[in-house]
């Protein structure tokens, strides 16, 4: 009776603690389906619009360059994941295998790194694309690696740390060398780290905004959230127009983390018990 009690007090609060965290999503979704003079006024807090509207999805669609900017974000999101995901891997696989001195304070520098507030960054990084003349570009994908690489590389130190070194060892006795031991028996043992490290990577880069718009201007190489900040006027900011691109791009990693959340868990958790 005592934990039926229990039970149901903890069930209510994440039933509250849910409905806190959905809400802001909530509102925004209705939000977008709302004619402009709905939005304010006396028909603010109506769930349901007395006149509803698609013009904002079809000004952000047609006229407010999205479709350019989503196609910008797809381009820097994957090239960052490939070459990322790759550079991590060839990392960690050197840190599990590999004997020397200086291990545990290398992995004490990568996730300091990622501790770093972005602004720390921005300026050095804004001064070396200046000098190579990287700005306005796609050039953009380098200066990602510095939020993605270090969760990365500790994403697939955990998984690495779990495949046996006897595998590796009897490839070896078998005649196979480094790379094939890497290529054969390593590499697919370690696709679910991989996994896991490319999603988490791909979602970083998508919902990155100091970066890009410090490092383009142009209009032409603005990604998703930074083309979302633009959604304004002289005097007023677009909100109809902002809840519409915001459904919009949110709907891609939306379907991701639906897709993938069970190897999103495993990657984050993994490690975190010893066997």
């Amino acid at each position: 009776m005592k934990d039926t009690k229990y039970n149901v007090i903890l069930y209510i609060v994440i039933a509250v603690y849910l409905a806190v965290i959905v809400f802001p999503f909530f509102w925004i979704f209705i939000t977008s389906f709302k004619p402009t003079a709905e939005i304010f006024g006396e028909g603010a807090f109506s769930i349901i619009a007395d006149n509803p509207t698609l013009s904002h999805f079809k000004s952000v669609i047609f006229e407010k360059n999205m479709l350019q900017a989503i196609k910008n974000s797809l381009i820097v999101s994957v090239v960052t994941t490939v070459y990322v995901v790759a550079v991590s891997t060839l990392a960690a696989y050197a840190i599990t295998r590999f004997k020397f001195k200086g291990k545990n304070l290398l992995l004490g520098l990568i996730l300091a790194v990622s501790m770093f507030p972005q602004m720390v960054v921005v300026g050095p990084i804004y001064n070396l694309f200046m000098e190579l003349g990287l700005t306005n570009s796609y050039g953009v994908v380098l200066a990602y690696s510095t939020i993605t690489l270090p969760i990365a590389v500790w994403i697939l130190v955990a998984h690495l740390n779990k495949i046996p070194l006897s595998l590796e060892e009897s490839a070896k006795i078998d005649g196979a060398s480094a790379f094939k031991t890497l290529y054969k028996v390593v590499l697919p043992l370690a696709t679910p780290g991989i996994a896991t490290a490319s999603i988490i990577v791909f979602i970083n880069a998508w919902n990155e905004f100091l970066l890009t718009i410090t490092l383009n201007t142009n209009k032409e190489y603005h990604t998703v959230p930074v083309a979302i900040s633009f959604l304004r006027t002289q005097f007023q900011i677009l909100w109809g127009e902002v809840a519409a691109a915001t459904i919009v791009v949110t709907i891609p990693t939306l379907i991701i983390v639906l897709l993938f959340q069970k190897q999103i868990v495993s990657g984050l958790t993994s490690g975190a018990i010893k066997e």
